[in-house]
């Protein structure tokens, strides 16, 4: 039987860190997804997970395991397929170091993502952004954070993890304002920002104490840099005000990926260039924007406004009188 440790922590800390240049998020949601599988795999054989061994993971036990994340986590089909990509890679890792595991890996690697149906993207439209953008107090000091917090995501686009990781240098003001990103695959990018957006900024860092060891740009009453769930916390708050003045917000669930969402459909609205999406979103493929077009009703407006619908003859319905159609009843 062959231990798991030795190999899951030199997939962890030398594998993909190392020989594969992955970011902290993907291995940090790499081990998590490990920490799922070992939990897992230890009710089912009564074992503690240091006692587990390599030959216990086959197909049988990965495909419960997958079954398990959305029957009794609530998962949904895309974290579950996620978790899946983890397995695989692990797998495949170990296929050049134990050989004897070539037939079992090969059979966890042949299980297939589950499709899942793909839903319009959820956003904002333009009233909506401007109570959420409203709702912070600003004569309070985090009243300004969270303003310029949701105002910079909003306009750059940004994922959570790019806006809770921007450091102090990331934000350039002079001559014009300009906010460089990192983002997925280590893709950098320069977004210029509305002077409203630079202005909200200005104020946050007027108000924003220097903290010995702290760069990020954002951080928390603690002085400690912003978290993901710290923003998601101030987002939900700022989305119950902000309904009392937008009823409409009360019946959508405002994600900071929806903030995302909205910027990119705003700038295809305003530009009707998909790849300037793309760039300004970071995607690497740009079939990943393509969604957006299913939710934007200009360009089917625009394609059914060249297409000659169909001359049909019009024609015309007679009601029968009631007392006449009470008759021929039988």
């Amino acid at each position: 039987m062959t231990a798991i440790a030795p190999h899951i922590s030199a997939f962890l800390r030398e594998r993909l860190p190392r020989q594969c240049g992955a970011s902290e998020h993907t291995c940090a949601a790499y081990a998590y997804a490990f920490k799922l599988l070992f939990e897992f795999a230890s009710a089912r054989f009564k074992v503690t997970p240091s006692q587990l061994s390599l030959e216990q993971l086959d197909a049988p036990l990965i495909m419960g395991f997958l079954d398990s994340l959305e029957a009794d986590r609530g998962n949904g089909i895309s974290t579950r397929n996620a978790r899946l990509v983890a397995i695989k890679s692990f797998m495949a890792f170990l296929e050049y170091h134990l050989p004897s595991i070539l037939e079992q890996s090969r059979q966890i690697r042949a299980i297939p993502p589950k499709k899942t149906t793909v839903p319009l993207v959820n956003h904002l439209n333009r009233a909506e952004i401007q109570a959420l953008l409203a709702a912070p107090d600003p004569t309070t000091r985090s009243g300004i954070r969270d303003r310029a917090m949701l105002h910079l995501c909003f306009a750059a686009g940004l994922r959570v993890s790019e806006l809770v990781s921007l450091p102090m240098a990331g934000l350039s003001l002079h001559p014009s304002p300009i906010v460089r990103v990192s983002g997925k695959g280590r893709r950098e990018r320069a977004l210029p920002l509305w002077k409203e957006t630079a202005s909200d900024l200005r104020r946050w860092i007027a108000v924003r104490t220097p903290h010995p060891g702290v760069d990020e740009f954002f951080v928390n009453a603690r002085g400690q840099p912003m978290t993901r769930s710290g923003f998601e916390t101030v987002l939900d708050k700022h989305v119950i005000v902000a309904a009392t003045r937008c009823p409409s917000l009360a019946s959508k669930h405002v994600s900071p990926h929806v903030l995302r969402h909205s910027c990119a459909l705003m700038i295809l609205q305003g530009t009707g260039d998909l790849r300037r999406v793309a760039l300004w979103l970071g995607h690497a493929d740009i079939q990943t924007t393509e969604r957006y077009l299913r939710v934007d009703p200009s360009e089917k407006l625009e394609a059914l406004s060249t297409v000659v619908p169909p001359n049909l003859r019009s024609g015309r319905f007679k009601v029968p009188d009631a007392l006449i159609a009470m008759l021929k009843s039988p």
